[in-house]
């Protein structure tokens, strides 16, 4: 006899463990480790994972039997749930719940239908001679050989209803996929030049070995074209490629390219697909239809077998860090996969990460540099200083950018406007009392949207109508602050009138789909100018672009956290590369406060290795990433005291625990002191090596699993802090 060990659906973090099961002998062929299970548990029947198997002689206890499979074959085909689950100190359903889509999850009651379509085929064994002139078009159209859908319009249901008694012909019912492709016309390969050239053969040379790999290539140096002559290779030898890139906006276009280059093989996995849509995507994947998924963090969970190649686009980006439970970053997982796979793993970013780059610099990555751009043209960057504007009387748009908007526009050239902060103004505040509207669960001022005329908290998401009069002091005088996309959309209609604009944001992209729109339509030229957030700073290609302009372009320095400047510097080296991608001349105005600032001018010279050089020393002095790496724990609880309480107790107790090599800071209030009506505390430690904390931090985790009053979240190299 032999038993499994099972992992049920209790997402709690009290109970994290495997129960042992009996295996029936019907089952004991059919079961294998990865697959799903049907088992009783208490009074009811849970799924679960089979995560190992072994004789019964192990066990000396009586178990109950596992009562059914759900699958046939194993969904999970790698032990990555257990690399995840340690390193993010995470329980183990968590890891095994954020690799999978809903309707693969152990997870009672959640059921993904399939998609069918109704064909139509004639009984060639039949007498009946149709009668009606539309039964027989139906006849002789399925007679010629042709295939037709139940579904069609144009059909005569009573006609086919007809035909189907008589037995003239019958149904046949196909699984469909609801992401339906459209035929695409086929892109050859580019020209390439002698950098795209080397960095290619670098990579080949090394297809079956592990090879973590560094693309560092400026904006317009061809990254895209050397992914995919690389990916060409590695599917000619039978292997499977994922590509990931940070934002949901970047996927439409990629996989535009990437589908005239490699026709329909592609799978797509991202968070805005239904669930439905993800459910195909992955049955693609598993089935061997497809040899290519691109998509963002959660692609790297693909469940390929015979992995050939890992590419990550734009590695700087934050979004590759999942910032809930289990809280790991992909690229550690792809670092992992790569591995285990013996496979190379790509890089690419114009602005790539402190840390990424410095693993480079030592020997950890192999460093492939792209310093050219294909067109050899680089836009020309004006730094604006606004203090000096407002004086003039130009708070929003420079005078010189006004005057670049005009003659773009007269020129029927596009442009592309970045303003990082979305809504209509900042604050809403008495002039006379001062009284600053605030979100009453978050205690941070609330954002005016004036489309809704609704005061939003961008964190909580509670909602109030505007403020008309004062509070505090009764007054009328109620002015609006500061400026996000939706009032400088309204301040550039007003300027620039008989200009055609459209926002991209989180608001207008909401929907399903709205990405794509916006991205389709100023392709082909429908709008002039695009307004955005930073969204549209990274990926995007539009050859008619000429003028990026950059409004507070200092913004992400006043943001509390040691990488405020590598944001900054990355942000606006990133959105200057959207202009003069084409053949045209393009040109950057970043208005700005601050711009002396070291990042700032790096970035207007478009000099990486300079600002990489300056941040290091501020970082070195500092004692932050990547001389040293960073754990933030946060206590949160609705009780204040009680939190205060509980942080001071962790922040004692690894005071003692730990080696003085490591620095521990706080507690101290977080960022966001207050969400929802939820307190947060942090501690932060820095420290050299993992392995001197997490015993440490095991203890901590395990202790606050049954704490009620007290919650505890562990992030090990958080993104911010």
């Amino acid at each position: 006899m032999m038993v499994a060990d099972i992992l049920v659906e209790l997402k709690t973090k009290k109970m994290d463990q495997t129960f042992t099961y009996l295996i029936p002998d019907e089952l004991k062929e059919l079961i294998k480790v990865g697959i799903r299970v049907l088992v009783p548990f208490g009074h009811q029947q849970l799924e679960g994972f089979v995560l190992k198997i072994y004789p019964k002689e192990a066990v000396d206890y009586p178990l109950k039997p596992i009562t059914s499979l759900v699958d046939q074959e194993p969904i999970l085909n790698e032990e990555l749930w257990a690399y995840i689950a340690k390193k993010t100190l995470s329980n183990l359903i968590s890891c095994y719940q954020a690799m999978l889509p809903s309707a693969l999850k152990a997870k009672q009651g959640f059921l993904v239908n399939k998609k069918y379509e109704i064909y139509l085929e004639l009984n060639k064994d039949t007498d009946y001679q149709p009668t009606s002139d539309k039964q027989k078009a139906v006849v002789a159209f399925l007679k010629a050989g042709r295939q037709l859908k139940k579904s069609v319009d144009l059909i005569s249901p009573s006609a086919i209803n007809t035909l189907i008694k008589k037995g003239v012909i019958f149904e046949v019912k196909e699984e469909v996929y609801r992401l339906n492709d459209e035929d695409v016309k086929e892109l050859s390969s580019l020209v390439l030049n002698e950098e795209q050239n080397s960095v290619i053969d670098k990579v080949l040379i090394n297809l079956n070995t592990f090879s973590p790999y560094l693309l560092y290539g400026v904006t317009g140096s061809g990254k895209t074209e050397v992914y995919m002559q690389v990916i060409t290779r590695v599917l000619s030898m039978g292997k499977e490629v994922i590509v990931l890139v940070p934002e949901i906006s970047l996927t439409p276009q990629l996989v535009e390219n990437f589908k005239k280059r490699f026709g329909h093989a592609i799978a797509i996995i991202h968070s805005r697909l239904s669930e439905g849509e993800k459910y195909d995507e992955w049955r693609k994947i598993e089935r061997k239809e497809v040899a290519i998924v691109i998509g963002a963090r959660s692609a790297i969970f693909a469940p390929f077998t015979n992995l050939g190649l890992i590419i990550i686009d734009e590695e700087h980006s934050q979004t590759y860090k999942q910032e809930n439970n289990p809280r790991y970053n992909t690229i550690d997982l792809a670092l992992w996969r790569a591995k285990r796979h013996q496979i190379p793993l790509i890089l690419g970013s114009a602005t790539p990460s402190i840390e990424s780059y410095t693993r480079a610099k030592t020997g950890a990555y192999q460093l492939l540099v792209m310093e050219n751009r294909v067109n050899r043209q680089f836009p020309q960057v004006f730094l604006i200083d606004m203090k000096e504007e407002i004086r003039h009387n130009h708070k929003i748009l420079s005078r010189l950018l006004v005057d670049k908007i005009n003659d773009r526009l007269l020129k029927k050239e596009q442009i592309i406007l970045l303003l990082n902060r979305r809504g209509y103004s900042t604050v809403i505040t008495c002039h006379n009392c001062g009284y600053t509207d605030k979100c009453p669960n978050c205690d941070i001022p609330l954002t005016y949207h004036k489309t809704s005329s609704m005061m939003r908290c961008h964190y909580c998401g509670y909602g109030s109508q505007r403020l008309e009069i004062c509070p505090s002091c009764k007054s009328v005088d109620i002015n609006e602050f500061g400026m996000g996309t939706q009032r400088l959309e309204e301040f550039m209609h007003q300027t620039f009138p008989s200009s055609r604009l459209v926002r991209m944001d989180i608001d207008t992209t909401s929907k399903k789909g709205g990405h794509e729109q916006i991205i389709t339509a100023f392709r082909r030229h429908e709008f002039d100018i695009l307004i955005g957030t930073q969204m549209i700073s990274k990926g995007l290609d539009f050859p008619n672009v000429t003028l990026v302009g950059v409004l507070n372009g200092d913004a992400t320095l006043n943001i509390p956290d040691f990488r405020s400047a590598e944001r900054t510097f990355q942000l606006l080296n990133q959105v200057a590369g959207r202009a003069g991608r084409g053949d045209l001349t393009g040109e950057v105005i970043i208005q700005s406060y601050n711009i002396d600032h070291y990042s700032i001018l790096k970035a207007s010279t478009h000099d990486y290795v300079g600002f990489y050089q300056e941040e290091l020393k501020i970082r070195q002095m500092l004692k932050y990433p990547p001389y040293y790496n960073l754990c933030l724990i946060k206590m949160l609880g609705k009780d204040y005291d009680e939190v205060v309480s509980e942080a001071k107790k962790i922040a004692t107790y690894l005071k003692e625990e730990l080696s003085s090599d490591n620095i521990i800071l706080g507690p101290s209030s977080a960022n966001m002191p207050r969400i929802n009506n939820v307190f947060f505390l942090q501690i932060i430690i820095k420290f050299k090596k993992t392995d001197s904390i997490v015993k440490a931090l095991t203890f901590i985790n395990d202790r606050y699993r049954t704490n009620n009053k007290v919650s505890i979240e562990i992030d090990l190299n958080p993104v911010r802090i």
